[in-house]
């Protein structure tokens, strides 16, 4: 999808006024479904690992207080995703004309939570030594009904904030700005996942929420 200069300027300004921004069918028709062919193929390789907690150091699973399954994606392995990537650069670059946001780097995993499973409270950039700049949300839960679960509850000054994981549906946030939870989820639940740098992914690395 071509976005304008309008619409982007509209939705930094969004972003840079309330901490996060929600945009509907951000994605195209198509580029979800390759996004799930995707998906698909990385399930049914058994590719998607147990997600844990902690820096690289201390870096643990614990089912206590998250469940879902992630697989870490790469830019020039997984090319039949270059769509995707190429939108994120034109996210990143305008984040940086409009929002001044000096970012150089970024990390994306795909994200299977199943049923019954949920993500406790807790914040994508705990401490100086992050350098998480910018969480990016995509979900990929086609005819999601209330009942399901799985929303992603955020935590802010002006009071809670519960987002429904729709197919398409983007979510930004600033990654040290807002506490979040993602809630039980009821039936399987999808996402596109990532962080948008300050520096490179390689330096600083913590977290990997």
């Amino acid at each position: 999808m071509v976005y304008s200069e309008k619409e982007w300027i509209t939705w930094m300004d969004q972003l840079a006024e309330n901490d996060y921004l929600i945009q509907d069918d951000f994605i195209s028709d198509d580029l979800y479904r390759k996004i799930m062919t995707f998906f698909s193929d990385v399930e049914e390789k058994d590719k998607l690992k147990k997600a844990g907690i902690g820096s690289s150091k201390n870096y643990k699973i614990e089912e206590s207080i998250r469940g879902d399954f992630i697989y870490w994606l790469d830019r020039e392995r997984d090319d039949e995703l270059t769509p995707f990537f190429n939108l994120m650069d034109e996210l990143i670059t305008n984040l940086k004309r409009h929002c001044f946001l000096s970012l150089s780097g970024s990390e994306f995993h795909i994200a299977k939570y199943p049923s019954g499973s949920y993500y406790d409270r807790h914040i994508d950039r705990p401490n100086e030594r992050s350098n998480r700049e910018i969480t990016v949300l995509i979900y990929l839960n086609e005819d999601w009904k209330k009942g399901d679960g799985g929303e992603l509850k955020m935590y802010r000054d002006e009071g809670e904030l519960l987002v429904e994981p729709i197919a398409k549906r983007l979510l930004l946030f600033k990654s040290d700005k807002i506490e979040h939870e993602v809630l039980k989820t009821n039936v399987e639940r999808y996402s596109l996942t990532g962080w948008l740098l300050h520096q490179p992914s390689s330096l600083g690395y913590i977290f990997p929420g």
